[in-house]
């Protein structure tokens, strides 16, 4: 399988739809249902759970199990506190970055539906060039042209309404990704491209795959810590977003070097599971597909470490794909990566034969 018949049209359209969708933290549920609605022919049934992650399975009465999965929410902010004179302040929902905060425009999530707002910020002519203040949480507010705290209330905003940009999927130099949410609905993608892929090449797996994206990974692997309880997995491949470490102001002495455009990125971290990963990389090299490695020290900071300590040990690696900008709204990946994943966790799914344990003492 080559590269030339990974993303068609159809699944570049879905791509851009799921990406431009809002699903922020603890509200993901309407991007889980393009997510089903484009997975559904491909998959024998689906899973849901209280909080909204969503499984698709092939093979449900299979008693080995296998996860594929990404996450599907975005960081995103909360309404804190509304000042009398109608300005919003804020706090995270998930590592949401405040220096990029100033001018953006903001879609405030109402029961009556969105209302628009921007982050103000003084002009250049007022501040004071020697005594300059950076974005703060403390500082950046949400100016949503009202003139004072009842008429926000009148337009449905309350202290609890969550907030996203509206920024939208475009492709950069014909090859580039570049949204908001990339990380990390381009593994919710990912997962449902090698579903789409085995269900079109007619492929029978001799175990039960569970195409899984998880939800409020981004406030601690709460979804996956979850949904690995309900599914109990023999094996967990997980995919996430890494950085490309390749643009100014990124130490590779503490960050690594890894960069978009050179393939998947294959994690070392006491979580991954060395048998397992070593299968990645053996296949990685037999498909000939790139790769770069990355260690991850303690942990890796993915759903990987949710899974794999869950249900007395699931082994579990990571497949990343690397990205510019990450926790911006210009998330930056590259077509060939994002294609070279599908494949690296397509190829992988083949090799794996129905009640391998990957122990180290067999």
């Amino acid at each position: 399988m080559t590269n030339k018949n990974i993303i068609n049209k159809k699944s570049l359209d879905f791509f851009e739809k799921y990406l431009n969708n809002a699903s922020p933290t603890g509200y993901e549920w309407e991007g889980q249902k393009l997510w089903m609605d484009y997975l559904k022919p491909c998959v024998d049934t689906f899973i849901t759970d209280t909080y909204g992650t969503a499984v698709g399975v092939i093979n449900p009465d299979a008693k080995y199990k296998v996860v594929i999965e990404g996450h599907s929410d975005e960081i995103s902010w909360y309404v804190n506190y509304i000042t009398d004179n109608g300005l919003l302040y804020v706090i995270r929902n998930g590592g949401s970055d405040h220096q990029i905060a100033p001018s953006k425009w903001v879609n405030i999530h109402t029961k009556n539906g969105i209302v628009k707002g921007v982050f103000g910020w003084p002009a250049i002519h007022t501040r004071k060039n020697d005594k300059e203040e950076p974005p703060k949480l403390d500082n950046i507010f949400i100016d949503i042209g009202a003139k004072d705290k009842a008429e926000v209330e009148k337009m449905g905003v309350h202290v609890g309404c969550v907030i996203t940009y509206p920024d939208t999927f475009q492709v950069l130099n014909g090859d580039k990704y570049v949204c908001r949410a990339i990380d990390n609905r381009a593994g919710g993608f990912i997962v449902a491209e090698v579903a789409r892929l085995l269900h079109e090449n007619k492929k029978k797996l001799p175990f039960g795959l569970y195409i899984t994206n998880s939800v409020q990974e981004e406030i601690g692997l709460r979804g996956a810590e979850m949904i690995t309880q309900t599914i109990k997995p023999n094996v967990a491949i997980v995919t996430d977003v890494c950085h490309d470490t390749t643009t100014p102001m990124i130490e590779k002495k503490t960050q690594g070097h890894t960069e978009i455009g050179a393939g998947p990125v294959i994690s070392y971290a006491p979580a991954v599971q060395n048998k397992l990963r070593e299968r990645i990389i053996e296949t990685a090299e037999a498909k000939k597909i790139p790769f770069q490695r990355l260690a991850a020290s303690r942990m890796t900071g993915t759903d990987t470490d949710a899974f794999a300590y869950s249900n007395g040990g699931v082994a579990s690696a990571l497949i990343s794909l690397p990205l510019r900008y990450m926790h911006t709204t210009v998330e930056m990946v590259h077509k060939d990566d994002v294609e070279n994943v599908i494949r690296l966790i397509y190829e992988t799914l083949l090799n794996i034969k129905e009640g391998e344990t990957f122990s180290y003492f067999d």
